[in-house]
């Protein structure tokens, strides 16, 4: 005897409230009140038997029988999706990945190599979304995401991207105010700011008698803390990953030879079984490939 099938709505109601953790964002995403959305969980909840959310301060979090649902349904819906896509006229063998991506990650670094992607893979389209925050943000929505952290949620898979190193830089137009520069004057110079990482241990890594300045601009964006410091605003340490275009191209001068750890990490992320891992695998192997260079 043939077992009957949920309506489509309210799988993907479930699909989406366990991918925003919220009923009333799961119910804006599909243009469906509220009430809709849980009439429809509820009555899944009913047929199926067993639970499928319960309620952690004001998120609507999946149980443990909810989320292995929810992730399969995403996958069949994603699948579908991609079926109807493929018999589309003009849209047949394009493959969509939502890239959530560290904001000076983005502008610094991926943006200005992304033309070498598209060309190499030109079946790949990426929507890119910027993240500023050291947490990351809830991973369900992207495909895939380049953070500073790894994912603790489960059926989540990560790859650190590569061990980085800080150095200190600055302008040419800055270093020629110092023709005679010695390593030791760099405590002499204007400093810029960052706010995830201090100049005391830089300077004490040089053998620098300095300590953290007390004045000067501070920058949260790395991104923009390198545009001042091509500017001319000051010296500034800066990933060197991230500061080597600007080097290789004459836009700022590496003070010195000296090189610290880098405190943050770059993690790729992506879910387990993604429908679409070929292109992501694609986008991983060309990320660290352009890293090595």
């Amino acid at each position: 005897m043939s077992r009957s099938f949920p309506p489509l709505q309210a799988l993907r109601a479930l699909e989406a409230a366990a991918r925003r953790r919220s009923f009333s964002r799961a119910a804006e995403e599909l243009h469906l009140t509220h009430s809709a959305v849980s009439h429809h969980l509820r009555a899944l909840e009913a047929e199926l038997g067993v639970e499928l959310f319960r309620r952690v301060g004001s998120r609507m979090i999946p149980t443990a029988a909810g989320a292995q649902l929810a992730d399969r349904v995403r996958r069949s819906l994603e699948e579908l999706r991609e079926a109807l896509d493929a018999t589309r006229p003009g849209v047949s063998g394009v493959t969509r990945l939502e890239l959530s991506v560290m904001s000076d990650f983005a502008s610094v670094w991926l943006i200005p190599r992304l033309g070498d992607f598209y060309d190499r893979h030109p079946h790949v389209d990426l929507s890119l979304r910027m993240h500023a925050d050291v947490v990351p943000p809830d991973p369900y929505p992207f495909d895939i995401g380049i953070w500073h952290r790894r994912v603790d949620e489960p059926g989540f898979q990560f790859r650190k991207l590569l061990d980085d190193q800080v150095v200190a830089v600055c302008s040419p137009a800055l270093l020629a105010r110092y023709p005679a520069f010695r390593i030791e004057d760099l405590a002499t110079m204007p400093l810029l700011r960052f706010s995830r990482r201090s100049w005391r241990d830089f300077f004490e890594a040089a053998g620098v008698a300095g300590d953290e300045p007390e004045r000067g601009p501070v920058f949260d964006d790395a991104g923009l803390l390198l545009q001042a410091t091509v500017a001319g605003q000051g010296a500034a340490t800066a990933r060197l990953q991230l500061a080597r275009g600007f080097i290789d191209r004459g836009e700022l001068v590496q003070l010195g030879q000296v090189r610290i750890p880098a405190s943050l990490d770059y993690y790729f992320t992506w879910r387990e079984g993604h429908p679409r891992e070929a292109a992501i695998q694609q986008f991983y192997r060309w990320v660290k490939a352009q890293l090595v260079n």
